[in-house]
């Protein structure tokens, strides 16, 4: 009995030892694998911000002496009064508040049509749906370029050149956004909508009560895409303006790259302020863009 005891208690120690050892060995490895995940993101990091490092430096370096340097990734000649300069000369800022206005416009507005479109041809039957669905996507297939002129020409008739209309009402509905939001609408679960009908919700009070709450993820990310389109937008613009006081922050940035080739740095400068709005855009709506790029990729 005495043997059998020991040989037991061998056993379990070995046992122990052994799934002692297995434990150590996973969480070895488990840290090895976040220490891998770390260095590889910390890398990813430092190539995805060296160009935003790089625009900096060209921004306080002084020109002419940078590229004579072999255009080094440190400053030359800083001059940190550059972005003061740029800011006081008073183009940049009234073209920023003309984008802005602009911007937030086209916003309210395609997100309003969007939405209506978008839920009519989720939900409801109407004559020809299929059909003029079908020619909504079609529109995705045409660049602004083959319409440009008959879009500027019916702006002059309309009267809308130079004007705040001219600038925001043509961009005011988008069929990438229709598609959009109606795939997502497509994608509310039917109980949901099976309950609302039930409950005797009416159109306009399920999508406000039901639908949007659901696709917000979805509406969060078209606002962001829709806003930075507007307020990247150069061509559309450049073709509707002629007075300089209307001009965007995209037509300012080339007017003063363009102004003085002794100052390109002028040019950088200037679109490190334009970038600033985006960056404060993209840091509000970080979490819906996360959001609606992992939207439906969990289920359950």
């Amino acid at each position: 009995m005495a043997t059998e005891a020991t040989e037991t208690s061998a056993v379990a120690e070995t046992t122990t030892a052994t799934g002692t050892s297995v434990s150590v060995k996973r969480r070895r490895g488990s840290v090895m694998r976040l220490l891998a995940w770390y260095i590889a993101l910390s890398a990813t990091s430092l190539i995805v911000l060296y160009p935003v490092w790089m625009t900096i430096v060209r921004a306080i370096s002084e020109p002419f002496r940078y590229m004579n340097a072999g255009q080094p990734p440190y400053p030359v000649a800083t001059d940190w009064g550059v972005i003061q300069d740029v800011w006081s000369d008073g183009q940049l800022p009234r073209s920023m508040v003309v984008s802005l206005v602009v911007c937030v416009a086209i916003t309210a507005g395609q997100l309003l049509t969007t939405v209506m479109a978008a839920y009519a041809f989720a939900y409801l039957e109407f004559p020809l749906k299929r059909v003029l669905f079908a020619l909504l996507l079609a529109t995705l297939l045409l660049p602004i370029e083959v319409t440009l002129v008959a879009n500027v020409e019916t702006i002059r008739d309309l009267g809308w050149l130079n004007s705040w209309a001219g600038l925001a009402v043509p961009s005011m509905a988008s069929a990438f956004g229709i598609f959009l939001l109606r795939q997502a609408f497509i994608g509310v679960p039917p109980d949901l909508r099976d309950a609302a009908r039930l409950d005797g919700f009416s159109h306009f009070t399920f999508a406000r009560r039901v639908a949007l709450p659901v696709v917000r993820p979805i509406v969060g990310s078209l606002i962001l895409i829709t806003a930075l389109g507007a307020w990247n937008s150069y061509l559309w613009p450049r073709a509707v303006t002629t007075e300089q006081r209307w001009n965007t922050v995209q037509i300012a940035l080339r007017a003063v790259s363009t102004a003085n080739p002794e100052q390109l740095n002028r040019g950088v400068a200037a679109a490190l302020i334009s970038a600033l709005p985006v960056l404060i855009l993209l840091l509000v709506f970080q979490k819906q863009i996360v959001r609606g790029l992992t939207a439906g990729s969990v289920k359950g």
